[in-house]
């Protein structure tokens, strides 16, 4: 029986076309030739300059690098708190260029919870309301609001703190909060900005074993700002900016134990 003879290069091509595409199924980030640039008075100040990043699903991520590297401001437009001049931000597979003010809300909403160094707490207003403010935005119920800041509140292991306000707390137990928070509409990605940086050593190093659990036992992409390289080290990967560019971006050798994916 004759065969058809295959032709030179048929079949070669197919696995590493299917091992892209898969891992273009896996990012739940992608960015490709990012500018920013802000204008001070006739002077443009080029924050951002030709960046390219994927982060996989599931991946923890450290973005490092001095003052005035563009590694905050990198995190904003990945927050959707700020748009790029250039460029293309990937959320999920969606173009975030092609969304309006609405659309970028509910992504900030529902898609990603923030952590910030200054903890970003309302003053005068009981930690479980401060969990349950997300939800509040999302039009949750107020009973599943309040059973859901609980589990959250004893989740990062401040059950019996619930009624007290962020003034009766201390500096880490008012970042366990804000995870808390930013947990509040179980979001598939997690941005901290700096959230070790007014933590002493014990405190720090308690919110970082938060996150690791986090990325390990709930499978959410964490992406941690930091210019701490001892809190880089939780990271699996290292992402390094200087004058507005990555120079750097290498694994750290942390294995991630598989894990079902982060709820969205």
């Amino acid at each position: 029986m004759l065969r058809r003879k295959k032709q030179k290069g048929q079949g070669e091509e197919a696995l590493p076309a299917a091992a892209a595409a898969a891992k273009e199924e896996e990012a739940v980030i992608q960015v490709r030739g990012l500018r920013k640039v802000y204008q001070n008075g006739e002077i443009e100040v080029e924050a951002l300059t030709d960046v390219d990043l994927t982060v996989r699903r599931g991946e923890f991520l450290a973005i490092m690098g001095a003052s005035g590297s563009g590694k905050s401001t990198f995190m904003n437009i990945l927050g959707c708190l700020d748009r790029p001049t250039e460029g293309s931000y990937r959320l999920e597979g969606v173009d975030t260029r092609e969304q309006d003010d609405n659309q970028l809300s509910f992504v900030r909403n529902q898609k990603i919870g923030f952590v910030f160094q200054s903890f970003n707490l309302i003053p005068r207003t009981s930690a479980l309301k401060n969990v349950e403010l997300p939800m509040v935005y999302g039009r949750t119920p107020g009973a599943k609001r309040r059973e859901r800041a609980l589990e959250l509140m004893e989740s990062v292991g401040l059950g019996d703190r619930g009624e007290h306000q962020p003034n009766e707390l201390s500096g880490g137990q008012r970042q366990r909060v804000a995870i808390a928070r930013a947990l509040a509409n179980d979001p598939p990605i997690i941005l901290a900005d700096e959230p070790t940086g007014n933590l002493d050593s014990q405190s720090s190093m308690e919110i970082m074993e938060i996150f690791e659990k986090l990325n390990r036992e709930r499978g959410c992409t964490v992406i941690v700002v930091t210019h701490e390289p001892d809190i880089a080290g939780y990271a699996g990967r290292v992402v390094t900016f200087r004058d507005g560019r990555i120079v750097s971006d290498r694994s750290t050798g942390r294995e991630k134990k598989e894990a079902a994916p982060c709820s969205s």
